[in-house]
């Protein structure tokens, strides 16, 4: 029997489609479009870090929206497990999961995804996150271990610095938030680089390193 290479998305390309059954009915890719994307996986329902992780994403889901941000989670139980384990994070810890859950018992979106890591597991989904954007495009992807839960701050940051990236043509720093500055791309040109370093309008370290406000 040959070996089978799974097939990853990658950055900058289409988002591998998809048509699944979710806690709020069928949902398909371009139910999205026009929005921004987070389609997140966890290992398993009723579980202590992803029990703090859909709790984390339910309570920022309306800053997600904020920036025109949808969020779908997705785990390999099904369709009434996701249903029992939403009503049980409402009980017990009095948070409402309003964003859908997909149910992927036949596997399909996680092995398009890439979120089956058999080093991990071959039966579960790592902890992955994927931004896609307006156009279907993927634009990031960050995995994390079954035993660490992510940071939903980083997630909301990266989506920012995502769309100031394309609204203004410039790149961003580590770090950065809202209202700092952001790096302009290196000079073409012996020319370009001189006009840079006498407008006034950047702040220049190097000829290839400059920041601006926005």
């Amino acid at each position: 029997m040959e070996n089978q290479v799974q097939q990853f998305p990658r950055m900058n390309e289409k988002a591998p489609a998809f048509e699944a059954p979710t806690t709020h009915g069928t949902k398909n890719l371009d139910d999205y479009h026009g929005q921004w994307l987070v389609l997140f996986s966890h290992p398993a329902d009723f579980t202590p870090v992803c029990t703090t992780e859909f709790m984390a994403f339910a309570k920022r889901h309306e800053d997600f929206r904020a920036i025109n941000t949808e969020l779908l989670g997705l785990s390999i139980d099904s369709h009434y497990s996701h249903v029992a384990w939403v009503r049980n994070i409402k009980e017990k810890f009095d948070v409402d999961v309003k964003f859908p859950i997909i149910a992927d018992l036949s596997m399909d979106v996680a092995r398009a995804y890439g979120m089956i890591q058999p080093g991990a597991s071959d039966t579960s989904a790592v902890r992955a996150t994927f931004v896609i954007d307006p156009e279907g495009i993927l634009r990031a992807m960050i995995y994390y271990p079954m035993t660490n839960g992510r940071s939903i701050d980083e997630i909301l940051r990266l989506i920012k610095a995502l769309q100031t990236s394309d609204a203004n043509k410039v790149a961003t720093p580590e770090a950065w938030q809202l209202g700092d500055k952001v790096i302009v791309p290196p000079p073409a040109s012996v020319e370009e680089a001189e006009a840079r370093a006498n407008s006034g309008e950047y702040e220049c370290t190097d000829w290839y390193f400059c920041k601006k406000a926005l």
